[in-house]
C-alpha cells in the first residue's frame, strides 16, 4: 500500500483544519510565470486519494501546474466551494440541500463524481480485549444525544464489559463522516452527544485512540489501514471492515461512496480538465494504494462521460444516503 503522507495538521481555535499542502513543486516553478493553480479543499477522508493524485499529476506537469489540497471537512469544503473559492471539493457524503441552495445562490454549478468506496471504521486501542464486536444499537447507545453525561463507562454498554471510563473520539461537525455516522447509527444527521474529543483532522483522532486503552473512535478506513499497528478495528454487527465486505455489501450501514465535486467555472480551465481526467483514469489505482475500495472500471468511465458532457447536479436529491451499495451507486450514476 502506498505510504500516505498524513502528518498531523495544526488546528484553528474553532478546531477546523485549514491547510493547503503544496505537493512536489519547486520554489522556482511556483514563482515562474505561467504556472496554473488548482485549488482543492474538503473532506479529510477523500484527502489521501486527492493528495496521491495531485502529487503524481504535478510530476507529470513538470512544474506547469500547482495543486493545493486543503482539509477543512466536507461541510467546510462545500462552504468554500459554494463561495467560489475552490475549483474542486472532496466530500465523504453527497452534497446536502442547504449546500445546493448556497451554490445556486452564488451561481456555482458542479459535476458530482464518485471516486471510491470507504468503510467507515470504528476503532479501539490494541489492549482493548473486550470490544470484539459491537452492534449498531450499541453504537447508538454510546453516541446518541441522550448519552451525554450519562453513558461514560464501558460497563454501561454491555453486561460483561469492564468498569472502565469510556473515552470517545470522533470527527467534528464540519465533517461528512460525522454527518454520515450520525445518520447511520443514531438515525438523524448531526444528532450526537457533544462530550467527546472532536477534530476534522483524522490523524488527531488516531493519536487520541492510540494513547488511551479505554478509547473508542471512528473515521475513514484509509486512516485505520495506515495505523494498524496502533489501532484495532471493531467488527460491527459481526462484520469486519474490508475490501471484501464493502464489495459484497455486508459491511452495512457503515460503507459509503466518497466524491469530488468540480465547479462549472473550473471545468473551463485546461489544467482542471487534465487533472480530473488524470484523477478518473487513475482513481482505482490510487484508491487501492491509500486503503480505500476502488469502484468498478465502468464507474470511472461513466464519471468521465458525465464530466465531458457537463452533467451538472447531484443524483442524491440533497439528502444523506445511508447503506448505499456499490451496485446501487452504479445504477444511480448510470441514469441520464
Amino acid at each position: 500500500m502506498k505510504k500516505m503522507n498524513l502528518k498531523p495538521h495544526s488546528l484553528t481555535a474553532l478546531g477546523v483544519i485549514s491547510v493547503a499542502a503544496t505537493l512536489g513543486v519547486s520554489i522556482n516553478a511556483v514563482h515562474s510565470q505561467g504556472v496554473s493553480t488548482i485549488k482543492i479543499d474538503g473532506s479529510s477522508t477523500v484527502f489521501p486519494i486527492t493528495e496521491a493524485v495531485a502529487e503524481e499529476f504535478q510530476k507529470s506537469q513538470r512544474g506547469r501546474v500547482r495543486v493545493t489540497v486543503g482539509v477543512s471537512g466536507t461541510g467546510g469544503g462545500f462552504k468554500k466551494f459554494c463561495r467560489g473559492e475552490t475549483d474542486i471539493s472532496g466530500a465523504s457524503r453527497p452534497i446536502l440541500q442547504k449546500e445546493i441552495n448556497d451554490c445556486k445562490a452564488a451561481g456555482i454549478r458542479y459535476v458530482e463524481l464518485p471516486v471510491a468506496f470507504d468503510a467507515l471504521t470504528v476503532v479501539v486501542h490494541p489492549q482493548n480485549t473486550w470490544a470484539k464486536n459491537l452492534t449498531v444499537a450499541e453504537l447508538k447507545k454510546i453516541w446518541e444525544p441522550g448519552a451525554q453525561g450519562k453513558v461514560n463507562n464501558w460497563s454501561q454498554i454491555r453486561q460483561g464489559f469492564p468498569n472502565a471510563p469510556l473515552k470517545l473520539f470522533g470527527p467534528g461537525t464540519n465533517s461528512g463522516t460525522f454527518d454520515y455516522f450520525t445518520e447511520a447509527v443514531v438515525g438523524k444527521s448531526k444528532s450526537s452527544r457533544g462530550d467527546f474529543t472532536a477534530s476534522e483532522d483524522d490523524n488527531a483522532l488516531v493519536q487520541g485512540v492510540a494513547r488511551d486503552k479505554n478509547a473508542l473512535g471512528y473515521f475513514g478506513f484509509a486512516y485505520y489501514q495506515e495505523n494498524k499497528n496502533k489501532l484495532k478495528a471493531v467488527p460491527i454487527n459481526g462484520v469486519t471492515p474490508s475490501e471484501t465486505t464493502v464489495k459484497n455489501g455486508t459491511y452495512n450501514p457503515l460503507s459509503r461512496p466518497v466524491f469530488i465535486y468540480v465547479s462549472s467555472k473550473a471545468m473551463d480551465k485546461p489544467e482542471v480538465k487534465q487533472f480530473v481526467q488524470y484523477y478518473l483514469s487513475n482513481g482505482a489505482r490510487f484508491s487501492k494504494e491509500v486503503g480505500y475500495v476502488a469502484l468498478p472500471a465502468s464507474a470511472y468511465t461513466t464519471a468521465q462521460s458525465h464530466f465531458n458532457k457537463k452533467r451538472f447536479g447531484t443524483v442524491f436529491g440533497g439528502k444523506e444516503q445511508v447503506g448505499l451499495k456499490i451496485d446501487e451507486l452504479m445504477r444511480r450514476q448510470a441514469r441520464e
